[in-house]
């Protein structure tokens, strides 16, 4: 874990990057799984590499996004608009405000880099991608931002897992995968 974390604080950009390449892209995998009822390999043809690109190019705002709101509600505390001393409430607030603020650009600015790797113009849903930010990512990042900032970018990675698991399990299944076309 020292050797981990050493990483993190060196490289931080290239880090988030790798991690979410990496971690992202295997959300996508097994939410495809999942939502076919089968496993098979639905990345051909290069959309794998196009896939872990659209991660790691997603990492670099997300990884500025959680320092500066950070420091957003850091600053809130400093000035009295939040309870000093309360690092949940501060957690809490932090991931509130990332979330409604930064989090429907992510997530059309996702959907849209989706569109572009498929070739389609899908924007059916985008309000279930919307809503995944009140009931999936405020509770999530709630919990990431507890943590010591050098762990959070690894777990806001391994979020992206869990939502490709919960989205799969939950999908309609699909005689093509969604990741295939």
């Amino acid at each position: 874990m020292d050797a981990y974390l050493a990483l993190v604080r060196a490289q931080p950009l290239a880090m988030a990057m790798l991690q979410f390449a990496v971690l992202g892209t295997l959300g996508d995998l097994l939410g495809a799984w999942l939502a076919a009822r089968r496993v098979h390999w639905p990345l051909g043809g290069g959309l794998w590499w196009r896939k872990m690109a659209k991660w790691a190019l997603l990492a670099v705002p997300i990884k500025l996004a959680f320092v500066g709101f950070a420091g957003f509600t850091e600053a809130l505390v400093a000035h009295g608009w939040l309870p000093q001393g309360q690092p949940l409430v501060l957690a809490l607030a932090t991931s509130v405000a990332i979330n409604l603020q930064f989090g429907p650009l992510l997530v059309l600015g996702h959907r849209w880099l989706n569109n572009r790797i498929s070739g389609t113009r899908g924007w059916q849903h985008i309000d279930r991608g919307l809503w995944s930010l009140a009931w999936f990512w405020v509770p999530a990042h709630a919990v990431t931002f507890a943590l010591p900032p050098d762990w959070r970018i690894g777990l806001a990675a391994l979020w992206s897992v869990v939502l490709g698991l919960i989205l799969g399990m939950y999908s309609p299944v699909r005689a093509a995968p969604v990741l295939a076309r």
